[in-house]
């Protein structure tokens, strides 16, 4: 059995919990957002299956939710947001409309999070830029969880990176992808289900191969995607994440203190590109040109076309919450 819901009711419980574990209800609504957009697009591993997470990161005392975000701006095209400990996406929500004009204006513009928790999706934070137009791109790092290419113990975190692409009336190309060969939410949903993990992926707090996930996430690490290819990738947003923006890089995680704290104490750094800027490149037209051949080849879908025909389904006809689930929601807030 299951209870059906709303978005908008879902998000709005789930802020209500956020209230009752110490965020403020600005903060809160703004987090509960990205949680609720999870569910309905289908990323479940991003979803309600973290939220008992986030309130024991903020039980702990290793996240802020009550933290206000200072913006400054350091340069005309850059902005350096210190999120003051909090979560990332006050922080971004705050920047985001001096970051867009910065882009309108001079056609590229970076922002730069330090002190930042960022336990979501990342594709929330790139698709409303590309919806109005823009190119948008965003990396951030995390805690260890990911051993080097050829090394045996976790030392970056799975350090995603999320990309979009806009789309003259149509929604926006997204695609949003961890540095590890899994993300760290698909490991959860594995040990969740009681389900193994695939082969080659993950390695045992020993440094030896694993298909338990709940190995992995009791002092294991996931490896990464392609080899020395993902190893590359997840150094680059190692060096912006937490080089440039002033951050803990992964191997200085403190959250052990803390106990109960799931969450990375790290950076992310956001690019918007205003494509209009070079006329002569007819951007629009062209991508829908590279559009039809990619069509044309025989792939039967692009980056977040079946997140969209679900995030259609859930408006239309709401988020079924299974009993148990619905359960621990109000536990949660009681």
């Amino acid at each position: 059995m299951s209870t059906v819901v709303s978005v908008e009711e879902l998000a709005d419980l789930v802020a209500s919990i956020f209230v009752r574990h110490g965020m403020t209800p600005e903060n809160a609504d703004c987090v509960a957002e990205v949680v609720a957009a999870a569910e309905r697009d289908g990323s479940t591993s991003h979803g309600l299956l973290r939220l008992a997470g986030y309130v024991s990161t903020l039980q702990s005392g290793w996240v802020d939710g009550k933290a206000v975000p200072v913006v400054s701006e350091v340069a005309p095209g850059l902005l350096a947001t210190d999120a003051a400990n909090g979560f990332a996406q006050p922080a971004l929500r705050a920047s985001a409309a001096l970051l867009r004009k910065k882009a309108r204006t001079q056609g590229i513009a970076a922002l730069a999070i330090r002190s930042s928790h960022h336990f979501a999706a990342l594709w929330p934070d790139v698709e409303p830029f590309a919806a109005t137009g823009l190119i948008a791109l965003a990396v951030a790092n995390g805690r260890p969880r990911m051993a080097i290419w050829g090394g045996r113990k976790k030392i970056l975190g799975t350090n995603p990176m999320a990309f979009a692409c806009p789309r003259p009336g149509r929604p926006p190309l997204v695609w949003d992808q961890a540095s590890s060969m899994i993300a760290q939410g698909e490991v959860l949903l594995a040990a969740t289900r009681g389900q193994q993990l695939p082969p080659g992926i993950s390695l045992d707090a020993e440094g030896i191969p694993t298909l338990d996930p709940n190995a992995v996430l009791q002092g294991g690490s996931m490896m990464p995607f392609g080899g020395h290819k993902g190893s590359s990738i997840a150094f680059m947003i190692e060096v912006l994440s937490a080089g440039l923006t002033g951050g803990r890089f992964g191997f200085e995680d403190n959250s052990a203190a803390y106990p109960g704290a799931q969450t990375s104490n790290a950076g992310e750094v956001v690019i918007l590109i205003d494509p209009l800027h070079i006329e002569e490149s007819h951007f629009f037209e062209r991508i829908e040109l590279l559009l039809e051949h990619i069509a044309a080849s025989g792939a039967e879908r692009l980056p977040s076309e079946h997140r969209y025909e679900r995030r259609e389904r859930a408006l239309r006809e709401g988020i079924a919450i299974s009993d148990p689930n619905w359960t621990k929601l109000h536990d949660l807030l009681a």
